[in-house]
């Protein structure tokens, strides 16, 4: 069987384009991959190291789990936040669902001056809490009977007293950020990034509820969070 030129370099163009394009998804995983480890590493450090006694106390109760390994906060004039994280649901004792990816931003207006970068870890301790994050862009401040006790600190009215409250947050933050608050700010799914690292229909209620997707590179994080 003989091949015409166009039909040699046609296969020769694909050969070289394929290794590119089948390169793209790893290096996606990869950066996923690498927010799950950090979410990892910001669950270690509250939830075992001695800046948050209260916090392990707390764990056994809590019906899901919000991390957020990174949310910056900065500007002059014109405030703004945001990060990204994982949110996790407790299925049973000892279990935990696979995690599903979130962004947490906010905006707010007026004399702010520095800089700010906070990891976040956010316990939700009651069905209510639980729903209205799931059910839709849950905003800090403006869901109705839903309420959050900040614990740590860089956030404006903290208190170690948590009895009651929907949602605990505890924070460790870097840097001066005059005003700055949680007060405002949303959690909203972030689905592109669930369909990256699951695959395609990966949404958070498909991870979280209908169990329908996992990933081993969660599993670190799962087996941890399966001590409480």
């Amino acid at each position: 069987m003989t091949l015409d030129r166009r039909t040699v370099l046609s296969w020769t163009a694909a050969a070289i384009v394929t290794p590119f394009f089948a390169a793209a998804p790893s290096r996606a995983d990869a950066r996923h991959q690498a927010l799950v480890d950090r979410c990892l590493a910001t669950g270690r450090k509250v939830l075992t190291g001695k800046d948050y006694p209260d916090a392990p106390k707390s764990m056994p109760r809590a019906k899901a789990v919000m991390i957020i390994p990174e949310l910056v906060q900065g500007g002059f004039i014109l405030g703004a936040a945001g990060g990204r994280g994982v949110f996790v649901v407790r299925r049973a004792a000892n279990s935990w669902t696979y995690p599903a990816f979130f962004d947490m931003g906010s905006g707010s207006l007026g004399f702010q001056i520095g800089g700010k970068v906070s990891e976040i870890v956010f316990m939700i301790m009651t069905e209510k809490g639980l729903h209205a994050i799931l059910d839709s862009k849950f905003k800090f401040g403006a869901e109705a009977g839903v309420t959050m006790v900040a614990v740590g600190t860089g956030i404006e009215g903290g208190s170690t007293t948590a009895g009651g409250a929907d949602i605990i947050a505890y924070s460790a933050s870097n840097g001066l950020f005059a005003g700055a608050s949680i007060e405002g700010s949303y959690l909203d799914s972030d689905n592109e990034w669930n369909a990256a690292y699951y695959g395609p229909g990966a949404t958070a209620r498909a991870i979280i509820i209908d169990q329908r997707f996992s990933n081993p590179g969660a599993e670190p994080l799962r087996q941890f969070l399966a001590k409480w």
